[in-house]
């Protein structure tokens, strides 16, 4: 079993994602150069841990631009000890064989990889808004109301057999309780082997609700299906990012937040950057726990991360 000193907990940012559009928020780093910065600031709030998505420096669309990758990537790591977490969610538009290519391209420590299909609506975020930076901004929203966001168990075994094949950890996204049984039917296929790092996921629509509740079963069933093979993290999207973070800190797990997942600090307040968002779940975990932000190399044991300098970006 993994062990880590009990008063560490990892924190991971995910800086800008594929959610949230220009338009929302000014605060949303959308260049090479705001994404790199912001980063760093979250690393030196307290991040171990960098989940990085890239968009046009132009537009803010997100692509899967794997230059952009690596620029972003190496500026980060240039500047900081953080483990650098490419996503191969990508946009979920995007077909699984593009989103995976940042993985022999980057050849990262870790990278996240999403456990199932669901619906991905992101469409009821465009009622809220009248006016738009960007014409492709609706067009992308209102597009997710037919989107199924494919993560068929064909695309698994290519995901995690590529992950496997570059030592790459995967930091396993689930997004409802099914994704735990897709993910124990592919330890069973020998596409994987514990131990495992589960990154929870409330509040999409289309995914399981951001209810504590609902925090507290996953728990209960990846307990009952991976026993202390597995260490967890927790993604709350939207109002929910703090409720759910500081619960899974409590209930012994690990916290992401960051502009991809909720772009207010609170009620009524944007973000002004992504190390405000660190800073506010360090604050809470010592509040709640006694529990200290792990650093990056405390994070590479206790994961069995390869080390920076065997990536191709270093």
């Amino acid at each position: 079993m993994r062990t880590i000193p009990s008063r560490n907990v990892i924190v991971t940012c995910a800086v800008t994602g594929a959610i949230h559009t220009p338009t929302m928020s000014p605060h949303l780093p959308v260049t090479p150069e705001e994404i790199a910065e912001d980063a760093i600031a979250a690393s030196e709030a307290g991040a171990a841990v960098i989940h990085l998505h890239v968009r046009d420096p132009e537009s803010g669309e997100p692509v899967t631009d794997l230059d952009l990758f690596e620029e972003i990537a190496a500026k980060i790591d240039r500047e900081t000890d953080v483990i650098v977490q490419p996503t191969t969610g990508g946009a979920p538009t995007m077909a699984p064989e593009e989103r995976v290519q940042v993985v022999p391209r980057l050849d990262p420590e870790m990278c996240s990889c999403n456990m199932g299909s669901i619906n991905f609506g992101l469409y009821p975020m465009a009622e809220n808004y009248d006016e738009w930076e960007y014409d492709w901004e609706t067009e992308y929203l209102e597009g997710t109301d037919t989107l199924i966001f494919q993560n068929s168990f064909a695309d698994l075994e290519v995901m995690l057999e590529t992950m496997d094949d570059h030592d790459v950890v995967p930091s396993l996204e689930c997004y409802d309780v099914g994704h735990l049984y897709n993910l124990g039917h592919c330890i069973d296929q020998g596409w994987i082997d514990p131990p495992l790092h589960l990154e929870f996921v409330l509040g999409i629509n289309g995914g399981i609700d951001a209810d504590p509740k609902n925090l507290a079963h996953l728990k209960t069933v990846a307990d009952g299906l991976f026993g202390d093979e597995y260490s967890f993290s927790t993604i709350g999207a939207g109002r929910s990012q703090f409720e759910l973070t500081t619960q899974s800190i409590s209930m012994g797990g690990h916290a992401r937040v960051g502009l991809e997942d909720n772009l207010y600090l609170r009620r009524g307040k944007l973000a002004e950057s992504n190390a405000d968002q660190v800073e506010k779940i360090v604050d809470l975990a010592w509040e709640v726990s006694g529990r200290e932000p792990a650093s990056a190399d405390e994070v590479r044991e206790f994961l069995a991360l390869k080390g920076s300098d065997a990536t191709a970006f270093n």
